[in-house]
């Protein structure tokens, strides 16, 4: 099967330009084009998982290059789509305006064909490395996470076999939650929830019945009908639960604890006010515990209990919309009216391992993308943090710098180094060698040179050195130093592994 190719979105109000970059770059990519920032954004919005990279103008009608970067910060987009500016006005508050939006490199016009391929395919390689980076990151969290989300999912269970319930009805819960959350949003944008919080709800509804472990065995599996003193007890575990969860001393800014609190106090609400424990009315009740208080009704009615004989899908229903067992959200009565039809046989034949698995997902992608949360897309804001710095520093200082990391391989030179040693500001390694990854297909003498130099490896207490090394710099063989500091770290066994390298080239002066 072929390997599709990477998507380019070239943003120029000039058709010659757009027209020059496409067949430079057609042998490689494939390409899109906007003539303006505002067909630029309608494009970025519709493609936002397809393009890999914006070659983008600075100097256009309607919204300018600037407009553009602004727009996909605020959209989020300049988190997954790197962008390269081109323009031919290169003054040095404009660029550095560039990278403080996140423009990942800049080419001046006139351009070398061979320095825009080159820069285009560091950028797209560059971006996959990171996005591979951040993938690790997610899969740690997803493993926390899942375990987490085990727990919740047991400490449930423990509370439905004390309750003499099936232990189904957690899983039950959860799969109805997650049905009426995904019509609803099918539905409305009326309420302050998105695709990434199906999962932690979802979860976090395992949880609303949690309080009951407060609660006597006597009042909780009594056959008959409760006392109203009976019944101001078994209220209590609304509170009970909500007192529970604010004692824990972690954790309480993260979305499933507001979840979890949200369902665990005020799932016994009513649209009409008649619930408990507070008496809240129509949206004063949080939409999450709305929700499962329509799943909880459900199962219940549909479930056999201690008191009572198990009700039938439609019976259930009918009881449901006749208010018989309070009275709901007509928004959401539509929504489980929407779902009828699949609830039955998705309650019969969930595979709940899947489901779990892909619960925790959500709850992972949701904490990477959370910008309050200490993790968030912790690899990829590292690196563009660090790129953007170095972009900085690099375009004020008038030295060759440099910067190597072994994993990944990445090569990053400072503005003057790019324009001394005629390299690309990144170079990437495809492969590795020798554990050391420097196999980038570089034709240029002074890599080559500078590649043997990052393969000499020292002692941690040998660093820094300096080395003479006879470099091309403007087209003469020049004598340079090279001053070199190594970062060491310790791997699990204790042995010092070098993980990356900083260098500065002095041009000596030639007698």
């Amino acid at each position: 099967m072929e390997e599709k190719r990477p998507l380019i979105l070239i943003v120029d109000d000039v058709a010659l330009n757009r027209t020059l970059l496409s067949d430079v770059l057609c042998d490689k990519y494939d390409t899109i084009e906007a003539k303006d920032g505002n067909e630029a954004l309608l494009l970025l919005r519709e493609k936002t998982s397809e393009i890999s990279l914006v070659l983008l103008d600075m100097v256009m009608p309607e919204k300018d290059g600037m407009e553009v970067l602004t727009i996909m910060n605020k959209n989020g987009w300049i988190n997954e789509i790197p962008v390269i500016m081109i323009s031919v006005e290169t003054s040095h508050s404009l660029i550095e305006g560039a990278y403080m939006l996140g423009v990942t490199d800049f080419i001046g016009r006139p351009f070398d064909e061979m320095v825009l391929r080159n820069r285009v395919s560091n950028t797209i390689k560059l971006y996959a490395k990171q996005k591979h980076l951040s993938d690790l990151v997610l899969n740690q969290i997803y493993e926390k996470t899942r375990n987490n989300s085990m727990m919740v999912t047991m400490l449930s269970h423990i509370v439905e076999f004390r309750n003499g319930e099936s232990g189904m009805h957690v899983l039950h819960i959860n799969t109805i939650t997650e049905m009426l959350l995904r019509e609803l949003l099918h539905r409305s944008k009326k309420y302050q929830i998105n695709i990434d919080d199906i999962g932690i709800i979802s979860t976090a509804s395992s949880m609303h019945d949690i309080g009951k472990i407060t609660i006597p065995s006597s009042i909780l599996n009594k056959p008959g009908k409760l006392t109203p003193e009976e019944f101001n007890i078994m209220k209590g575990h609304t509170i009970n639960c909500a007192q529970m969860l604010n004692s824990v001393p972690v954790g309480k800014d993260e979305p499933l604890m507001k979840y979890a609190y949200e369902i665990c106090r005020w799932h016994h609400e009513r649209w009409d006010g008649n619930g408990y424990p507070d008496g809240l009315k129509g949206d004063q009740i949080p939409i999450a515990a709305q929700i499962v208080s329509i799943a909880d009704v459900y199962d219940a009615l549909t479930s056999e209990r201690c008191y009572k004989k198990a009700f039938t899908h439609e019976k259930a229903l009918e009881m449901i919309h006749n208010n018989e067992c309070g009275v709901f959200n007509p928004l959401l009565l539509e929504c489980l009216d929407a779902i009828a039809d699949r609830l039955v046989s998705s309650l019969q034949t969930f595979d709940w391992s899947k489901q779990a698995d892909k619960d925790f997902f959500y709850i992972a992608d949701s904490m990477m993308k959370d910008r309050n949360n200490p993790i968030f897309n912790q690899a990829f804001r590292q690196f563009v943090n660090e790129s953007k710095k170095s972009h900085f520093f690099g375009s004020m200082l008038d030295d060759i710098l440099f910067e190597y990391t072994y994993s990944p391989s990445v090569m990053k030179l400072s503005s003057k180094g790019v324009q001394k040693l005629g390299l690309p500001g990144t170079i990437i390694e495809e492969e590795v060698q020798d554990g050391h990854g420097l196999n980038a297909e570089c034709k240029n003498e002074n890599w080559k040179k500078i590649k043997n130099l990052l393969l000499r490896h020292t002692a941690p207490k040998e660093s820094p050195f300096s080395i003479r090394l006879t470099l091309n710099i403007d087209g003469k063989n020049t004598p340079c130093k090279v001053q070199i500091l190594q970062i060491w770290n310790k791997a699990p066994n204790d042995k010092p592994v070098l993980t990356s390298v900083y260098g500065h080239i002095d041009v000596l002066q030639q007698n």
